[in-house]
């Protein structure tokens, strides 16, 4: 791996707290459109992470911005999950313009031993569209 490759910060790390960093994104398969990156969570009592595997990242930067773009809310909770369901989200508009993301990490098949969720809460609008271009610039980021 190149050791510069970027990393993205989900949440504030603390103590109390729990955020998530996604790196190392690779082709595993050279040209092929899967793209594996890495997701781990970390806090004072967890420390998780797991390989994500995607087909060329399956829309999660678009399915981010989605959110930015309709900063003035919506109903229910939009979901969205990677190609092996390792990693999902579950996105909330809530009252005072914030997005509430769950993002959930789950062990691969076929064992699915354990799951872990933690959420984020993120501004509507311009903070989200900031962490759609971070993941945007990490997923076109490859490294073979």
């Amino acid at each position: 791996m190149i050791e510069d490759s970027p990393v993205v910060r989900v949440g504030n790390p603390g103590s109390r707290t729990v955020h998530l960093l996604f790196s190392k994104p690779t082709r595993p398969f050279g040209d092929d459109p899967t793209l594996d990156f890495l997701v781990q969570a970390r806090g004072q009592w967890v420390t998780i992470e797991t390989l994500v595997r995607t087909w060329d990242g399956d829309g999660l930067d678009v399915f981010l911005s989605s959110l930015a773009e309709d900063f003035r809310g919506w109903d229910g909770a939009r979901t969205w999950r990677s190609l092996e369901r390792d990693l999902t989200i579950s996105a909330e508009h809530r009252s005072g313009g914030y997005v509430h993301l769950t993002w959930g990490i789950h062990d691969r098949p076929p064992s699915e031993e354990w799951h872990f969720e933690t959420t984020t809460v993120h501004a509507a609008g311009e903070e989200m569209r900031d962490l759609a271009a971070e993941l945007h610039t990490l997923l076109t980021s490859t490294v073979e």
